[in-house]
């Protein structure tokens, strides 16, 4: 993986240089059918990574969140999964939470991974088997501070009180970046993550890999692994933890999970 990281990071650090400078200069917002905002950056970053791909991997495929989905990649060995701006919203309201994470899957696996937060200036990337870096250098998973495990949340399901119920030793913290949120459970700066919304590939393929390569657990929201690359690109929720996090958690908010999606279910 050592040509596909070397095209990479100068490639996701470009596309972050540009989304500062739009958000500086100014950019536009329009409405997706999904009522999702998108702006010209996200587009802009879209365009550099995909000219990346195209010019030094054009046999591979390609899915991302800002690209008409096309079926070929389904039968390629090779797909790259990317989402320009994971957290637009909070790029339009100027927060230091959004990234842009882009994952190279093989045979269903993320074998490559990058997420960077251009407000930070930090570059979280792996390769399966080597580790988890940021900005270049091994990373290792920080302890937690104090007493409280702190769990990164979508702000829906936190303002809307889905995990209310949670013992008091839990800290929600919302985040407006799924991607970033498992940036940083990789990091060990916060224990967990957890939603038992649909998630799309383009928001997990790079985080995924961080998690697993930092020695984290990841699954989705019932507690299966993730398969990627697959006809309708989208998986019900996740549930990562941080490997510095005590055992227990993991179960604990497994319990927590299912609940939620029985009584969703219900009502």
């Amino acid at each position: 993986m050592e040509r596909e990281l070397a095209h990479l990071i100068p490639a996701i650090k470009k596309a972050g240089e540009r989304a500062r400078e739009l958000a500086q200069k100014g950019f536009e917002v329009q409405t997706k059918k999904d009522r999702s905002p998108v702006t010209t950056a996200d587009l802009e970053v879209n365009r550099i990574i995909r000219e990346m791909q195209q010019t030094q991997f054009p046999d591979d495929g390609w899915l991302s969140e800002e690209s008409p989905d096309d079926a070929a990649r389904l039968k390629k060995a090779r797909v790259w999964i990317v989402d320009p701006i994971d957290g637009t919203k909070a790029y339009v309201n100027k927060l230091p939470e959004y990234c842009i994470s882009v994952g190279l899957i093989e045979a269903g696996m993320p074998v490559l991974a990058a997420i960077f937060n251009p407000s930070t200036d930090e570059l979280f990337t792996a390769v399966l088997g080597d580790g988890l870096r940021l900005n270049g250098r091994p990373l290792t998973p920080a302890a937690p501070l104090g007493e409280r495990s702190e769990i990164m949340v979508s702000p829906w399901e936190y303002r809307g009180g889905r995990w209310a119920d949670l013992d008091g030793r839990i800290e929600c913290r919302p985040m407006l970046s799924i991607a970033h949120a498992l940036a940083l459970v990789a990091a060990g700066r916060a224990q967990a993550t957890l939603t038992i919304e649909p998630e799309n590939e383009w928001d997990l393929a790079a985080g995924v890999l961080l998690v697993q390569e930092s020695g984290g657990t990841v699954a989705d929201a019932e507690g299966r692994p993730f398969v990627f690359n697959q006809a309708i690109p989208r998986f019900r929720g996740v549930l990562a933890v941080s490997a510095t996090a005590g055992g227990d958690l993991r179960p604990f908010l497994q319990t927590h999970a299912d609940r939620a999606r029985l009584k969703k279910k219900r009502s």
